[in-house]
């Protein structure tokens, strides 16, 4: 073991895990009100206009006459099985429900490169002669903990994430068992105990930074945060490690006319505002790799979350040597060349042609329209991308690294359509490729009060599927009755969901359709069909295994038109 007075050892030890946790507890307030910040800034600029002539766009034709059939309302249950959608359907929906699994064993396989590589660094860091499969099963399945909450991040919701973390305690439970049997020596707790000492701190970390509310920005601020207090003693330990620095310093500080605890604080300043400088230009960087589709969001909060444990399990390795604190970088980076493996793998296979989903909702959902929206960028973006009109309800959850840094950058305004040739302009560069993960992205149109419709037209009219959530839908929402009216004007039914629950007002929104059906445009797919019908789809309270299936098996049966063929006569079935 490295003695105590390695001055490189006390900082990894010492001054490294106070400046984790400073950070840790800095980074969640600060995130906190910079999300605030930004939220107050978009939700400001979009109740403006934005003082340029914009084109409404085409007028739709009115019509002569009521359409010959009426438009029937169609609730689809939530019981029921995906076993009545059509071939093309099930196998949408087949790679929906799959594809984040998929995506979660090879982050699983990673993984364990990593835990098998940290497991090699202790037994080879602690020379340790007396090597038995228990031991290094006990030490593979502690390093492999973060791997339960990779897999909850990307494909487990609701029970299925308690049934990974319950399933993952019960194997550790057998291995201690085993271990206690073939050591009776051993203390009942002492492998307990390691594993809370060893898992515990960045479990409870992390457990704050990627909740919903925070986990768009959390990692980012938290990288920040914790570099610059680690800069705060970088400083002050080189210059306890070299005489001739310190004495350099301390001249500096004389003549500056500081006493020797103004120089201390002086160290600590000048450490602190430079690795602040590093901090943010890394920050930039990583915008920057962001932009260049060289990672994804997902990745950066994953990348993130297997740092932080490899930086604590790390910790515990340099009481051995200063030099085993790499340890957990060398296995970050083995994990990193496994997943870039095992997505190139994925990307490999046969996969349904890309698909664009539109989501409308009602702006004062939140909560539940985070929580639907989570379901559904887990699974439509390994299908396709999701496009959607910024709103309240989502701007801290959707917000892109790029979109954050622009806005700490006082860019936030570049952000907005301006008009409609800025429209056409962003509409045409619209990103449409993968990420490196295999996962689409969200395309979101950050719009002022005379921009919103012409851009959720031009949204509609290019997407394969729309999703329209109309829970807690009444009167109040003018604008929700103007997509309704755009969506029966120049979208085929067939590709529209709509979504109900017991907080929709079901009167008021049959009335309000069939009003906006009776002055339907000549020009829409929807006037001449004989079966004309608006599909809704009730949601539990509770999203649950079965409703997810339900409300995929409705978009998947939405794509089965052509995208640029014809309305088709016949109405959709998926099981009303």
């Amino acid at each position: 073991m490295a003695t105590a007075s390695d001055p490189i050892t006390l900082a990894l030890t010492g001054a490294l895990p106070a400046a984790v946790s400073a950070g840790a507890l800095l980074a969640y307030p600060v995130a906190r009100l910079l999300l605030r910040l930004y939220h107050r800034s978009v939700a400001r600029s979009m109740a403006s206009g934005s003082g340029v002539a914009t084109d409404a766009g085409p007028a739709h034709a009115p019509p002569a006459t009521p359409p010959p059939a009426a438009l029937q309302i169609v609730y689809a249950h939530r019981e029921g099985s995906a076993a009545d959608a059509s071939l093309p359907a099930r196998t949408d929906l087949a790679h929906l429900l799959r594809a984040p699994w998929l995506a979660a064993a090879v982050y699983a396989v990673a993984g364990g490169v990593f835990a098998g590589t940290m497991t090699a660094g202790w037994l080879v860091a602690t020379r340790d002669s007396a090597i038995v499969t228990t031991k290094v099963l006990v030490l593979f399945w502690t390093y492999l903990w973060p791997a339960v909450l990779t897999v909850n991040i990307v494909a487990a919701f609701g029970r299925s994430r308690w049934a990974m973390v319950c399933a993952y305690s019960g194997v550790l439970l057998v291995f201690i068992i085993v271990a206690l049997a073939r050591n009776p020596s051993m203390g009942g707790r002492d492998l307990p105990l390691y594993w809370l000492i060893t898992n515990g701190p960045p479990t409870l970390l992390l457990a704050a930074y990627l909740t919903r509310r925070i986990r768009a920005v959390g990692p980012m601020v938290l990288a920040f945060m914790v570099l610059s207090l680690t800069g705060s003693q970088v400083l002050v330990s080189v210059a306890k490690a070299s005489e001739a620095v310190l004495r350099f310093i301390v001249d500096l500080a004389l003549r500056a006319g500081l006493g020797a605890t103004q120089g201390f604080w002086g160290m600590m300043l000048v450490g602190l505002l430079t690795f602040a400088v590093l901090g943010w230009f890394l920050l930039k960087w990583l915008g920057r790799l962001y932009e260049r589709k060289r990672l994804s969001d997902q990745t950066l909060t994953i990348d993130a979350l297997w740092l932080v444990f490899g930086m604590v399990h790390s910790i515990f390795l340099a009481f051995e040597g200063w030099q085993w604190f790499f340890t957990g970088f060398v296995a970050l980076a083995a994990f990193k060349a496994s997943t870039m493996i095992g997505f190139s793998l994925l990307r490999a296979a046969t996969r349904p042609a890309p698909r664009t989903l539109l989501l409308l909702r009602v702006f004062a959902l939140g909560a539940r329209s985070e929580r639907l929206f989570d379901l559904l960028r887990r699974h439509w973006l390994r299908l396709g991308n999701i496009t959607l009109i910024a709103g309240p309800d989502l701007l801290t959850t959707t917000v892109e690294p790029h979109e954050f840094l622009g806005f700490l950058g006082g860019k936030l305004s570049r952000q907005f359509v301006r008009d409609r040739a800025d429209l056409d302009r962003r509409i045409s560069g619209m990103d449409t490729a993968t990420d490196p993960d295999g996962r689409f992205r969200v395309s979101e149109f950050f719009c002022r009060t005379d921009t919103w419709q012409m851009t959720m037209r031009e949204l509609a009219a290019r997407s394969d599927a729309v999703l329209m959530d109309l829970r807690s839908f009444s009167p109040s929402n003018r604008g929700c009755l103007f997509e309704l009216g755009e969506l029966l004007n120049s979208v085929d039914l067939d590709r529209v969901v709509f979504v109900v629950d017991s907080t929709t007002d079901r009167r008021f929104l049959e009335t309000s359709l069939a009003g906006l059906w009776h002055n339907v445009s000549i020009a829409s797919p929807n006037r001449t069909r004989r079966s004309p019908a608006a599909r809704l789809l009730e949601l539990a309270p509770q999203l649950t295994k079965t409703t997810l299936s339900r409300l995929l098996t409705g978009l998947c049966t939405a794509l089965e038109l052509d995208p640029i063929g014809p309305a088709r006569d016949q109405g959709v079935s998926w099981a009303p």
